[in-house]
């Protein structure tokens, strides 16, 4: 079954099999996440808000914090999720984001929502928007 998702991906976008973290069942499930919403992520935000990954501002009254958005693709966010966990334990830049971040008092959640975004980031710019085709 993996050979042939690999084999799926290496045809459509072979370039997401190169990122740190992403293998073929993750590239698989943010592709389908993309295919089956052409019209959607024109930009980069809009993908982000489609895998639950756009910030929304909260406030508890004596804190401002950044949320991420309940809206969109479930599949996606896990994926993105896949991706994250995968950079923190073998990824020697996420380490060390992560402890830059802990040092400036954040706490792993905080982190973890930062890093599935800039994920989300660079997965769009990989992927690009799909066009839709004119009819011929």
């Amino acid at each position: 079954m993996e050979g042939r998702l690999t084999r799926l991906v290496e045809r459509h976008a072979p370039q997401l099999l190169t990122v740190v973290g992403i293998g073929p069942d993750t590239a698989v499930t943010l592709l389908i996440t993309i295919g089956d919403n052409p019209e959607r992520p024109g930009s980069e935000a809009s993908f982000a808000a489609l895998c639950w990954v756009s910030p929304v501002e909260r406030s508890s009254g004596s804190r401002q914090y950044r949320r991420l958005d309940r809206g969109g693709d479930r599949q996606a966010n896990a994926a993105l999720h896949r991706i994250v966990q995968t950079r923190l334990r073998v990824d020697p830049r996420t380490q060390d984001y992560c402890e830059r971040r802990s040092k400036e008092g954040k706490t792993r959640r905080e982190m973890v929502r930062s890093l599935k975004r800039y994920a989300a980031r660079e997965v769009f710019h990989l992927v690009g928007p799909v066009q839709s085709q004119p009819p011929s």
